[in-house]
């Protein structure tokens, strides 16, 4: 579902999309209330979600939505707005000046369930916004004790927004082998996706921390 008020963007969203054979664009929203009322009835697995809406914003509409996955739109002047998105529930950033093919890897992505591995300019962003995050008080949350050495070994590479490539070649493992890991420390901590996970890493400061 695309939810965006200038209906030329969703126009070009739509026909970038509509030329992949495995995506379907099944509704448009031009505002955040109209997207709740759809969300029943198109049952999209991915919205690409604007922030700067009248009416309920992108922020509060992610915040809100059930059962889908979202990705937000979002361009260098909302860099204040990325925290927010985070702890809203977003599972990735586009830019809005990304490539169409770009668009359709970050749709496909996400709904492979996985958070966005962007390109280094967003993944320069995440960082910025990892260092407003609020500092833990490093007292492991609830369930963290479940989570075995390697797994945390894992979340804190994953705090440093780190592909499961980069971490396997870190780690010296298979990228089966970390994909399991990050599965399994998601479901213990009841994290949705790896931006979650990348948000509770920071709060912990355990991307700062080696042991």
């Amino acid at each position: 579902m695309l939810v965006d008020d200038q209906p030329l963007v969703r126009a070009g969203l739509r026909r970038i999309l509509e030329t992949q054979s495995d995506i379907e664009v099944v509704g448009e929203a031009g505002d955040g209330e109209a997207a709740l009322r759809s969300l029943a009835r198109t049952q999209p697995d991915v919205v690409l979600m604007d922030i700067r809406m009248p009416g309920l914003d992108g922020i509060e509409t992610t915040r809100r939505l059930r059962g889908a996955r979202v990705l937000i739109l979002t361009t260098f002047e909302l860099d204040e707005y990325i925290l927010d998105a985070l702890r809203a529930g977003a599972s990735g950033f586009l830019l809005k000046d990304a490539e169409p093919e770009e668009l359709v890897r970050a749709v496909r992505i996400v709904a492979a369930g996985d958070a966005l591995l962007a390109p280094s300019v967003t993944r320069r962003l995440l960082e910025q916004v990892a260092g407003q995050l609020p500092a833990g008080d490093h007292v492991p949350p609830k369930g963290f004790e479940q989570l075995t050495a390697r797994e945390r070994e894992v979340l804190r590479l994953v705090a440093r927004w780190l592909s499961n490539a980069e971490i396997a070649n870190q780690l010296v493992v298979s990228e089966t082998t970390v994909k399991n890991h990050v599965s399994h420390l998601l479901a213990k901590r009841d994290l949705r996706d790896r931006v979650q996970a990348f948000v509770l890493a920071h709060h912990l400061n355990l991307a700062a921390d080696p042991h």
